[in-house]
């Protein structure tokens, strides 16, 4: 018997295995469709449709539900409250003449909630529309974003120019005062968002923030209290933040041949701040954000700076570092840089320490001119390295080398100026960049 003959044969032999089959099959379709009120009493009942509607299980299962993913996103949107309000109200105008609407000027009063330069005669209970600035909130519900607690690029301007001359006040420490314009500009980048506005205005107002931070950063470094260093992380989160956002207005701004006036230099504050590899753990790298930057700033000689800076520190070439900051930096890109000078001048000491004849003390008033510092202050930074020093019979100070206590300076430890820079020590020159 051929194949065919056989497959017939066994067909008629057990006849009613294909039959069951589609009868099991026919009577579990009628058992769910007979009664189809019983099958969607549960309200997490999805029916499945034989049409193509486009509709999956994941939106009919509630109107208002919200796939997993974007919910995450959403919840990361709200740690930052000025990007989440720029995304979602791009197109409200605001209308608030006061540097703080009115009512939360009246809240804040009741809760006695008013910082110290916003109180009225010293009053924690009263303030004026001349003294009160509109705070920073987390946690701002954009469903009832009114215009009127929303204020006009022209307001915040002036609301910028009012916190900024603040930092001539001498009567509180400047970690009060910066504080203070800390989260007011928060509050500033937040209503930028929230209407969209991205012309040359908004650009010169975050370089004018960027400016703050960047200052701050360098004035931080030489306060004294205890918790400095909590003040140092979240304004250099800030100065991130800030320098990102306005990378995004330049972008939106450019034309075919031509970049913003103070690109350039704002620009190389990324490349400064990222010196050091270990700070772009959680970064980009520099070789592919080069690859973003305009070929106009690429050329400039502010970008050619930073390069210059970056080689010569990741080289360890600690000469060439201090002389080309002495002799090329701006006030700004000296304030990002300060806090590297101290691991410069540490690696110098311990080239010097380990690689010098012992029985021929270096001199410090030569060691001082190398790390371009004043001998007194060489001293102090050799002690702050746990290295000793002497004198001869001439009084000239020493550093014996081949010491094994070397370490390198804690945190704590002042950062001394380099020569020729003293100037950006003076607190009118800090001023006057703002």
């Amino acid at each position: 018997m051929d194949e065919s003959g056989r497959r017939r044969q066994q067909w008629r032999n057990h006849p009613s295995s294909s039959s069951s089959s589609t009868g099991h099959t026919r009577f579990r379709s009628q058992q769910y469709s007979s009664n189809p009120t019983k099958t969607t009493r549960s309200s997490n009942f999805v029916p499945r449709s034989t049409t193509t509607t486009g509709t999956t299980p994941h939106n009919t299962r509630n109107p208002g539900y919200v796939p997993k993913w974007k919910s995450v996103s959403n919840a990361n949107n709200q740690q930052e409250g000025e990007t989440e309000a720029g995304e979602e109200v791009g197109s409200i105008v605001g209308t608030c003449p006061f540097m703080c609407p009115e009512g939360e000027r009246a809240q804040r009063e009741r809760l006695r909630d008013l910082a110290i330069f916003e109180r009225l005669n010293g009053d924690p209970r009263k303030t004026s529309a001349a003294l009160a600035v509109k705070k920073f909130c987390r946690t701002i519900s954009l469903k009832y974003v009114q215009a009127s607690d929303v204020r006009p690029l022209s307001v915040l301007e002036d609301t910028l120019n009012y916190l900024l001359n603040l930092l001539d006040w001498s009567e509180h420490p400047f970690e009060v005062v910066h504080d203070f314009i800390f989260d007011r500009t928060r509050s500033i980048r937040q209503d930028l968002g929230m209407q969209n506005i991205v012309n040359d205005r908004a650009i010169c107002m975050y370089e004018k923030m960027v400016k703050f931070h960047a200052v701050s950063h360098h004035r931080l470094q030489n306060c004294g209290s205890s918790s400095i260093s909590s003040l140092q992380y979240l304004n250099m989160e800030q100065l991130m933040k800030t320098l990102a956002s306005l990378y995004t207005l330049y972008e939106a701004n450019h034309s075919s041949n031509s970049i913003s006036e103070n690109e350039a230099e704002f620009r190389s504050f990324y490349v400064l701040l990222h010196l050091d590899s270990k700070s772009q753990q959680r970064e980009e790298s520099l070789s592919f954000w080069f690859r973003r930057v305009p070929s106009l700033v690429m050329k400039s000689k502010e970008m050619h700076f930073a390069r210059q800076v970056l080689r010569f520190y990741r080289m360890g070439n600690y000469r060439s570092f201090l002389c080309t900051v002495s002799a090329e930096a701006s006030y700004l890109q000296y304030c990002i840089i300060e806090p590297y000078v101290n691991e410069v001048r540490a690696l110098a000491v311990s080239y010097i320490n380990n690689c010098c004849y012992k029985l021929h003390p270096y001199p410090l008033e030569h060691l001082s001119k190398l790390l371009m510092m004043k001998e007194s202050d060489m001293e102090s930074f050799c002690h702050a390295c746990g290295l000793k020093t002497l004198s001869d019979d001439g009084g000239n100070k020493l550093l014996p080398t081949k010491q094994t206590t070397f370490c390198n300076p804690k945190g704590s430890f002042q950062s001394c100026s380099i020569l020729g820079l003293e100037q950006y020590q003076r607190f009118e020159e800090f001023v006057r960049c703002l």
